[in-house]
């Protein structure tokens, strides 16, 4: 059955309100620039790692067997996917709608071809699809595999070879291969209960303070936002970013009689851009106006398209 759309526009427009606690938060300075570098860390390093290693290991309908990892195969192919199509496109046409420099088309194609993998689809899933919160988990170690290897090539011109230890050693994937190995094993018993309870508590906060971070982060970028100059990036990212690849994504996904993946992919075809390619194309010294741009307004228009993407598409996770 179909969801409500005043029911679905609910639940994603809470999604966004805690977003938008953080937006406020940054105005009125109760929530300072200074810390998100530490509390961003926090969440990666910490939290979310304790939100995955929890429900991996309570998750008792989760397949044990190689499977297991199918969703981050389709992670890893949708991102590096996305990544090639956007910077095909921003050479190909990229000049017509303002993307003229090396720099630009280097942005666009980073921050155009990797969707919101994280903080706004988990708390979607749990509400719609709390079958495939697990399976939303195992697809998003693709996607920071594909971010830090394909995604930092074209930001930066470095490849896999100077942050394979980034991907290797990153935590969100060593809870999961940690998770997926005891059950895999049988002796995910052996973990203390004590262990389970603090990842649960942890694991709690992680999409909450994610979200606000969030919003501040866009809160901040849009203050910077020059509409007149955005608009033709703007189009052609909304073209690439929210038509054309997910309607491939929903093309993938028949490819897979996985209920639990067809869902997650589903969700993933609904996002905007993710917001954490703003601090890498700061940190490499690329385009950031073009990274706002794309960002901040696929952002904004995805309050109004994510209810109808799971109001009139969910047919496809059926």
């Amino acid at each position: 059955m179909q969801p409500e759309f005043l029911s679905v526009a609910s639940t994603v427009a809470s999604v966004f309100l805690v977003m938008a606690v953080g937006g406020f938060a940054r105005k009125w300075k109760w929530f300072t620039s200074e810390v998100d570098r530490s509390l961003a860390g926090f969440t990666a390093l910490v939290l979310m790692p304790a939100l995955f290693f929890h429900r991996i290991m309570t998750d008792r309908n989760l397949s044990m067997q190689l499977d297991a990892w199918l969703p981050a195969l389709y992670g890893f192919g949708c991102t590096a996917g996305g990544f090639m199509i956007a910077g095909w496109i921003a050479r190909l046409i990229g000049p017509w709608f303002g993307i003229r420099s090396d720099s630009q088309r280097r942005t666009f194609s980073l921050c155009t071809g990797i969707d919101n993998y994280g903080y706004i689809p988990f708390p979607l899933a749990e509400v719609f699809f709390p079958a495939s919160v697990v399976a939303l988990m195992i697809h998003n170690v693709g996607v920071d595999v594909a971010l830090w290897s394909v995604g930092l090539f074209i930001i930066s011109g470095k490849g896999l070879k100077d942050s394979w230890k980034r991907v290797v050693l990153s935590p969100p994937l060593l809870s999961v291969v940690a998770a997926v190995t005891l059950r895999q094993l049988q002796i995910d018993s052996w973990v203390p209960g004590s262990i389970l309870q603090a990842c649960e508590q942890l694991g709690k906060c992680s999409i909450t303070m994610g979200l606000v971070l969030s919003g501040a982060i866009i809160y901040d970028y849009a203050q910077q936002f020059d509409w007149k100059r955005a608009w033709k990036p703007l189009v052609l990212a909304i073209a690439v970013r929210m038509l054309l690849l997910p309607a491939l994504i929903l093309l993938l996904a028949k490819t897979t009689n996985s209920l639990e993946l067809k869902q997650v992919l589903l969700l993933q075809a609904s996002m905007p851009a993710a917001t954490f390619p703003i601090v890498m194309t700061r940190l490499y010294n690329q385009d950031i106006e073009t990274a706002w741009t794309v960002v901040v307004g696929t952002s904004l228009l995805a309050i109004l398209t994510i209810p109808l993407w799971l109001v009139f598409v969910p047919a496809l996770a059926n």
